[in-house]
């Protein structure tokens, strides 16, 4: 029997979880589901006989090294920074580790010794980075086969509202991590265009968007990734002429979350006096102007020359933003607060459901002729438990686990899914949980 150790049961794990679970019995698996909460673990374990529950300290290094020792395979669903202490007692302990997070530096420096373990340590494999990966190189490995020179790729993803619970004016709500989303963007975003390096400071990101449609879902918006250059590399394309990834949102949104980044609400980097005894409207009053004769609704016009009657404005006040209710942080920093009022007006409710939205744009040359493909998927959320993000992350784990206790994946290292003994076997059992991508020749 093998055993597999899954740590983490939040959100974005129960499709990865139910997988397993589903799977345990002719698979001949024994699932250990470990979080700090066994509460949460409990409750993903549910009635399984192939499948126990238990509190997990990631810090605790005993605990740690004896489940992982009693372990055939790792699968961490911690946040990102935690993945390298799992990471290090897989490679010493000689285990095979799985994760949706971007490689770190502190992972990647492990690659060595992790080839003299002869063990993999798989991330990126969830949606973005994941899906993205997988399905960009079956496209451009493709088009290599075909005798065909890439000249330009852009990919964009973004996680939002089902269209049939899209109601409010930012035609957003969170599906995933609130802090993440606020923060988003921040640094300095990188891409080649035309073979020219091009740089976005954070202070531009949102007023250089560029409009797309995808399938029949409408129309959006995207504005650039932190660092698009390092997958010239990655996907095998150090000489194309154009490279960027971005993040979808749909049209409008950018605009007025430009203007709470412009007034600095966004910024996570010091502490605002006295902030639990603040009010909202005394919060964003702190970043306007000094007027004796203006209201804060109208220094807020004021300050980006637009009307109370705008499309714009209605969108900030929509939050709240501008009323008397109380900040109630204590030590907050202007993007936790923010976070606050956010949270209180873009959560899901109950019955809302979630959307994935990915499009891949290709232009190559072939035979002489210039050609255009675009590359789509659309994926919704059946639940507040089968969330279209808990499917799309968490589907590609479950598989890739799965491929590599079979012996079908046999890469050693540390690896992200771009390779063709990854990506061709997980895609093709994607597809057949319905999470297939749509091609569009537009040449």
């Amino acid at each position: 029997m093998k055993k597999i150790l899954v740590i983490g049961a939040g959100r974005s794990a129960t499709t990865l979880i139910s997988y397993l679970l589903d799977n345990a019995v002719d698979s001949n698996w024994f699932v250990t589901i470990a979080d700090y909460s066994e509460e949460l673990a409990k409750q993903a374990v549910g009635d399984s006989k192939n499948a126990k529950a238990i509190f997990f300290n990631v810090t605790d290094d005993k605990q740690r090294e004896q489940e992982i020792t009693n372990s055939d395979i790792v699968i961490s669903m911690l946040p990102a920074s935690m993945h390298i202490v799992v990471a290090k007692d897989c490679v010493i302990l000689k285990k095979n580790l799985v994760t949706a997070s971007y490689v770190s530096d502190e992972v990647s420096a492990l690659d060595d010794k992790a080839k003299q373990a002869g063990i993999l340590l798989l991330n990126e494999i969830g949606l973005d980075p994941g899906i993205d990966h997988m399905s960009a190189m079956q496209v451009i490995d493709e088009i290599k086969e075909k005798g065909g020179e890439l000249t330009s790729f852009k990919s964009f993803c973004g996680g939002l509202v089902h269209p049939d619970y899209d109601n409010n004016p930012w035609n957003y709500k969170f599906t995933w991590n609130p802090r993440n989303v606020v923060l988003a963007g921040q640094g300095t975003a990188q891409y080649i265009e035309g073979g020219k390096i091009k740089y976005i400071p954070y202070t531009n990101l949102f007023e250089r968007t560029e409009k797309m449609n995808v399938l029949d879902a409408g129309e959006f918006e995207a504005y650039a990734n932190r660092d698009s250059l390092s997958y010239r590399k990655s996907y095998g394309i150090e000489n194309i002429s154009t490279l960027l990834r971005g993040t979808l949102r749909r049209s409008g949104y950018s605009k007025s979350w430009n203007y709470l980044l412009q007034l600095g609400l966004t910024d996570d980097t010091y502490i605002i006096e006295n902030s639990e005894k603040l009010t909202y409207r005394e919060y964003l009053n702190m970043f306007l102007p000094l007027s004796d004769t203006l209201t804060l609704e109208e220094k807020f016009c004021t300050e980006f020359g637009i009307s109370e009657g705008s499309v714009e404005f209605q969108k900030i006040k929509w939050l709240d933003i501008f009323t008397d209710k109380e900040v109630d942080l204590e030590n907050a920093t202007p993007a936790q607060i923010l976070q606050k009022i956010l949270e209180e007006k873009w959560t899901l409710s109950a019955e809302d459901k979630d959307m994935i939205v990915m499009q891949h744009q290709f232009e190559y040359i072939l035979n002489g002729e210039d050609k255009k493909l675009n590359s789509s998927l659309l994926v919704f959320g059946d639940n507040q438990r089968d969330t279209s993000m808990a499917k799309t992350v968490g589907l590609p784990v479950a598989i890739a686990t799965k491929l590599i206790l079979n012996g079908e994946i046999t890469s050693i290292g540390v690896q992200i899914p771009t390779s063709k003994d990854i990506y061709i076997p997980v895609l093709k059992e994607l597809a057949e949980n319905g999470i297939n991508f749509m091609e569009e020749d537009i040449s």
